[in-house]
């Protein structure tokens, strides 16, 4: 007899938990909150800002995790994976050469593409306290 249980299943679905498509959907819904109350309640160009900082957290987020999943899959295929520093680093130096940018030429003011840009751990903090409340909505009594 033979046991599936071990067995790995490499599909999108199993490797991407649905905890990170619901961050992702609550980044996506704070960042269009975000980005209309602030064209409302304080400029178009501060809500300008939210979206664009927004922008940057889905970029990178999406390039960690291309970058991630190169490394693994060399691993799981015996490979030593060739992760370079400068190609680690590179990322955070583009992000940073954006925010430069944008505050060097004050396009948008710099507080709320900062404010964007946190929206990820914004939107962690949102699901963990969701999911701490709905917990208590779904336990069974003893």
């Amino acid at each position: 007899m033979t046991d599936d249980r071990n067995t790995i299943d490499g599909t999108e679905s199993s490797v991407f938990p649905k905890a990170h498509r619901r961050i992702l959907v609550i980044l996506g819904v704070m960042g269009i909150i975000g980005t209309a109350a602030g064209m409302i309640f304080v400029s178009v160009r501060f809500g300008i800002g939210v979206m664009i900082g927004v922008g940057l957290a889905f970029a990178n987020y999406y390039w960690l995790k291309h970058s991630l999943k190169k490394v693994f899959d060399e691993a799981a295929e015996g490979e030593k994976p060739k992760v370079s520093a400068i190609r680690y680093i590179g990322r955070y130096l583009a992000l940073g050469a954006v925010i430069a940018f944008i505050y060097i030429t004050e396009i948008v003011p710099i507080v709320p593409v900062i404010l964007g840009t946190a929206g990820f751990g914004f939107a962690v903090v949102v699901d963990g306290t969701l999911n701490i409340f709905t917990s208590f909505s779904n336990r069974k009594e003893i």
